[in-house]
């Protein structure tokens, strides 16, 4: 599964904000501990729920994370394809020891709908997507017929905001709080340590030499992390966006664009290893970037897909492997 490719998938992520604006945007007012309730999901359907939920089925391997994160209790999920980024279930790395340890049931592998499958779980509380490759919208009727069904959109917020959402529906509140207000804080820590000399620019590029590559707008979740981190995230131009759709996250840019859109004076590649770095370098058509000139070109292992386990990877990553920024010639 290549990076550009996972992108599809885009869950979850990681920004500035606090732990309790987090919880504050997914709020309705419903009372903690307080059943049966009713909440409004992401595709504007209200969603009753009789009570506190025993066996979750998620459809979306992209929110299965943040559900494990919050400690709900998932009993299935659907798996992405074994490869790089995944265990032989297919479930994504970051969180894969979790779902094992605490028994998550692999469904089927994303775009191979298996509606026996679920039915043979005998959920009480069914998650699905509103996009991406994971997405199961087309059947939500057929899943009402089984369980309460709540569509997320991954897409358009953070994995802080998805936590206190999904702690809503499932009563794990208070959990969906702590896990933000940990990260919060240790993002802080790094911050601080990683004394980042204000202004430094920063791009964020799922690399794909000769063919389309993702570049971090500002308003996605990739550059909200790498923000909290001291960095200033350059927006490409939209001008060499290919995205026949909307997107908040990455603007899939043209190969002939990204020399004038990766710009930053640090450029970190998502989901990539050190070869892909030195390609990157390589490249022949990005030699006058500024990260390319002083050698300011860091990759980030196990990062397309962001939740709290992910960014906790990268927190890592700062926190003890970065090797800090190379002065501009």
């Amino acid at each position: 599964m290549t990076a550009a490719a996972a992108l599809t998938l885009t869950l979850g992520a990681c920004s500035s904000g606090g732990a309790e604006e987090a919880a504050a945007d997914a709020s309705t007012g419903t009372e903690s501990g307080a059943w049966p309730r009713t909440i409004t999901d992401d595709n504007g359907s209200e969603v009753q729920i009789p009570a506190k939920p025993e066996r979750i089925v998620s459809t979306t391997v992209s929110t299965t994370g943040s559900l494990l994160a919050i400690d709900a209790p998932v009993i299935a999920s659907t798996t992405g394809a074994v490869g790089p980024e995944t265990d032989s279930n297919g479930f994504f790395g970051q969180w894969a020891d979790v779902a094992t340890e605490r028994k998550v049931e692999p469904l089927y592998t994303v775009g191979s709908f298996d509606l026996e499958s679920i039915v043979a779980q005998d959920p009480d509380l069914i998650i699905v997507s509103t996009s991406g490759a994971d997405s199961e919208l087309d059947h939500v009727d057929q899943l009402k017929d089984i369980a309460p069904t709540m569509v997320v959109n991954y897409g358009n917020k953070d994995w802080k905001e998805l936590s206190a959402a999904l702690g809503e529906a499932t009563g794990n509140e208070a959990n969906a709080t702590q896990v933000a207000a940990d990260f919060d804080q240790r993002a802080a820590e790094v911050k601080e340590k990683l004394a980042i000399p204000e202004g430094t620019t920063a791009s964020i590029v799922s690399y794909n030499k000769g063919a389309d590559s993702p570049v971090g707008k500002t308003t996605g979740p990739h550059s909200r992390l790498i923000s909290a981190l001291g960095f200033t995230v350059v927006d490409p131009p939209a001008e060499f966006d290919t995205s026949t759709q909307k997107r908040e996250d990455f603007a899939f840019t043209s190969y002939e664009g990204l020399s004038e859109s990766a710009t930053g004076d640090a450029t970190f590649l998502i989901s990539a290893t050190d070869k892909t770095a030195t390609d990157f370098k390589a490249d022949t058509t990005l030699a006058n970037l500024p990260s390319v000139v002083n050698s300011n070109v860091f990759p980030l292992a196990n990062s397309f897909r962001l939740d709290y386990y992910s960014s906790n990877d990268i927190l890592d990553y700062f926190d003890t492997v970065f090797p800090g920024l190379n002065p501009a010639k």
